[in-house]
């Protein structure tokens, strides 16, 4: 995924935004990241993928998925029709 790449389709927060709120505010916890523009709190796909980038930032790792936009996009789809979601995409290495 790209920096600019929207992680929470419902309210347009980007990749870059998310790291950025990772690195300034350095949340306790991944629900914190709903302070940043209210991501994850629209349909609520993102939420796995805002835990694995708040594990990957309390780890040190690089804060990344790995997935494309539009697997990304078709999976919400999915998940607004089925309601089931795949996992997160496995971190960085």
């Amino acid at each position: 995924m790209d920096a600019d790449d929207h992680v929470c389709l419902c309210f347009r927060v980007s990749l870059r935004k998310i790291r950025t709120f990772l690195n300034t505010e350095d949340p306790a916890v991944a629900s914190l990241i709903s302070d940043c523009l209210g991501a994850g709190t629209g349909c609520q796909w993102c939420v796995p993928f805002l835990k694995e980038l708040h594990r990957q930032h309390r780890a040190g790792e690089a804060v990344d998925l790995r997935v494309s936009p539009q697997e990304y996009a078709e999976g919400r789809v999915k998940y607004r029709k089925t309601g089931e979601r795949g996992d997160p995409p496995a971190p960085s290495k």
